[in-house]
C-alpha cells in the first residue's frame, strides 16, 4: 500500500499580521494627511459663510431637528457642557487610534479592512472642502447658537484668522462622526459579544456632542455617513471566522490528514 499524507487545510484565522513599522507609517501618514490636507482648503471664507446659510436653510426645509435644541440641553449645567467640549477635544483621535491598535493585535484581517475604509473616507473628506467650504454653526450669529468651547472650555480652536493648525471652514463632512461610526461598525463586525451593539453609543454621543457644541450641522454627519457607506460597499470586510467567536463558542477544528491511496 503506497499511502501518503496530504497537508491539513490551514485555519481560516491564521492570518499574518501586517509588518508593524509599515502599518505605523501608513496610519501616521493617514493622520498627517488629515491634518495637512485640510490646510490646503483654506482661504474661502466668504464662500464658507454663504454655504453655511444654505445648509442651515436646507436643514429647516427638510425639517431636521434644530441644533439649538441639542445645545439648550447641554447648557442646563456648566459641568455637562464642559464634559461635551472635553469629549469633542480629546476622544476623536485617541479612540480611533485605540481601535486600530486593538484590531491590529487581535483581529489582523479586520484591521486591514478598517484601515482601508478609514483611508477611503478620509481621502474623500479632504476633497469636499475644496468644492464646498463650510463655516461651522458656531460662527453664524443669527442662529441662536454659541461657541460652547470658547465660553466654557476646553477649546481646540483659536481665532480662525490665526489658527494655523486646522481649517475651521471644512465642517462638511464631519470626520468626528464618520470615524466614530466606523469604530462602532468595526468593533461590531470583529467581535461576537452579545453586548457589541453598545459600541453604537460612541457615534451617538459623538453626534450629540458635535451638534450641541455647534461645531457641526446635522448634514455634516449625514454626508459623513453616506461617504462611509460608499467606502464600506467598496472595501469588503473579511469573512467572520472562529477568531471572532465569543466566550464559550467552539473553534473550528482542523481537518484530519487525508490518507491518499489508503483504500487501495
Amino acid at each position: 500500500m503506497n499511502a501518503r499524507t496530504e497537508p491539513a487545510e490551514a485555519e481560516p484565522d491564521a492570518i499574518a499580521r501586517p509588518p508593524l513599522l509599515r502599518e505605523f507609517l501608513l496610519v501616521a501618514g493617514l493622520f498627517l494627511v488629515y491634518k495637512l490636507g485640510r490646510q490646503l482648503a483654506t482661504g474661502h471664507t466668504a464662500d464658507a459663510f454663504r454655504n453655511a446659510h444654505r445648509v442651515w436653510d436646507l436643514e429647516r426645509t427638510l425639517h431636521l431637528p434644530h441644533e439649538t435644541a441639542v445645545q439648550s440641553a447641554l447648557l442646563h449645567g456648566d459641568a455637562l457642557v464642559h464634559l461635551a467640549n472635553t469629549y469633542y477635544a480629546t476622544v476623536h483621535f485617541p479612540a480611533t487610534l485605540a481601535f486600530l491598535v486593538w484590531l491590529y493585535l487581535r483581529r489582523p484581517a479586520h484591521y486591514v479592512w478598517a484601515r482601508r475604509v478609514l483611508a477611503v473616507v478620509t481621502s474623500a473628506a479632504l476633497v469636499l472642502p475644496f468644492a464646498f467650504p463650510l463655516a461651522p454653526p458656531r460662527m453664524l450669529t443669527d442662529t441662536g447658537l454659541v461657541d460652547t468651547a470658547r465660553i466654557y472650555g476646553p477649546s481646540v480652536y483659536g481665532p480662525p484668522s490665526s489658527d494655523h493648525l486646522s481649517n475651521q471652514f471644512a465642517a462638511m463632512p464631519s470626520l468626528h462622526f464618520g470615524w466614530a461610526l466606523m469604530v462602532a461598525i468595526g468593533l461590531i463586525a470583529a467581535t461576537r459579544s452579545p453586548w457589541r451593539l453598545l459600541w453604537l453609543l460612541h457615534p451617538l454621543i459623538t453626534l450629540l456632542v458635535i451638534v450641541g457644541t455647534a461645531n457641526h450641522y446635522w448634514l455634516d454627519a449625514i454626508v459623513a455617513t453616506a461617504m462611509l457607506g460608499v467606502a464600506l460597499a467598496v472595501v469588503h470586510p473579511p469573512e467572520r471566522t472562529s477568531s471572532t467567536a465569543g466566550h464559550g463558542a467552539r473553534r473550528l477544528a482542523p481537518k484530519e490528514p487525508v490518507l491518499v491511496g489508503a483504500g487501495r
